[in-house]
């Protein structure tokens, strides 16, 4: 099964920005798909970004579409989520994953989806 390891994290004021990375290992990183969830104390995870195997296409919710983009780098076995503008509301724990299988991107909301997780990242966005 695949390694990931979440970093970059930190803290921030309102409107500025950061970069996460998402470094994999232990697997062809290039044939999965790949999605960031988040998690904030009292809340159920959830779901912030996809893309697919080869970064051609990607998927967000509302909350954080046109804000925050995932790209990745199968040369450097690496995802990212780029957040810019970012609010308080988006303080949270943040986790990479991969997707298990082939699955429609609308379907990458999913946490089950997912079968290997990062361990997480600290993001405080401070108001």
């Amino acid at each position: 099964q695949v390694q990931l390891v979440e970093s970059g994290g930190g803290l921030v004021q309102a409107g500025g920005s950061l970069r996460l990375s998402c470094a994999a290992s232990g697997r062809t990183f290039s044939s999965y798909g790949m999605g960031w969830f988040r998690q904030a104390p009292g809340k159920e995870r959830e779901f912030v970004a996809a893309i697919n195997w080869s970064g051609s296409s990607t998927y967000y919710p509302e909350s954080v579409k046109g804000r925050f983009t995932i790209s990745r780098d199968n040369a450097k076995n690496t995802v990212y989520l780029q957040m810019n503008s970012l609010k308080a509301e988006d303080t949270a724990v943040y986790y990479c994953a991969k997707v298990r299988d082939t699955i429609l991107l609308s379907r990458a909301q999913e946490p089950r989806m997912y079968d290997s997780w990062g361990q997480g990242t600290q993001v405080t966005v401070s108001s």
